[in-house]
């Protein structure tokens, strides 16, 4: 089996947080800029790691 590029443990835990951090702030605040940040700092890493494992 092969492992994950280096880096990537990292790139996973930014995705984790980001999800995380969307949910929460959808549904306990009212701060929606906020949630869209969170939202695209979620999309960027996993389209990220996605290039990086698979490119």
């Amino acid at each position: 089996m092969e492992t994950l590029p280096a880096g990537s443990e990292l790139l996973l835990l930014v995705c984790a947080i980001a999800g995380l951090s969307t949910w929460y702030l959808s549904n306990f605040t009212d701060r929606v800029d906020l949630t869209k940040l969170a939202a695209f700092v979620g999309v960027c890493s996993m389209v990220t790691l996605v290039f990086w494992v698979f490119f």
